[in-house]
């Protein structure tokens, strides 16, 4: 389990537990954070779960791949370092305290 801060666009904060084994997405998704859409479910398909991560977690995180790069050109005003596709992103006990910023939109 990992509390995982969810922070909108309007700096409005979610502090959730999420269990290991579930996306970053998932446990937003299922705890109805505004500004989470997942259009795609999960599948790496579209842009639509895109969150900043917080500095602090941006090396702590493992990598993105390929396809989630690719996703992000999609995404509303990426960031080439803290973007990620929460979709892609799977809790571990080890991202307690992860916090991620909600963009303005999804797109």
């Amino acid at each position: 389990m990992a509390k995982i801060t969810y922070i909108e666009h309007n700096g409005t904060k979610h502090v959730i537990d999420v269990a290991s084994g579930l996306t970053v997405m998932e446990g937003a998704r299922d705890n109805n954070v505004p500004g989470i859409e997942a259009d795609c479910g999960g599948a790496c398909a579209c842009s639509t779960c895109h969150v900043y991560v917080d500095e602090a977690w941006v090396e702590k995180l493992p990598a993105k791949d390929a396809m989630e790069e690719d996703m992000l050109d999609f995404a509303f005003e990426p960031d080439a370092n803290r973007s990620r596709l929460t979709c892609q992103v799977k809790v571990t006990d080890a991202m307690d305290g992860l916090v991620v910023h909600l963009p303005e939109k999804q797109i």
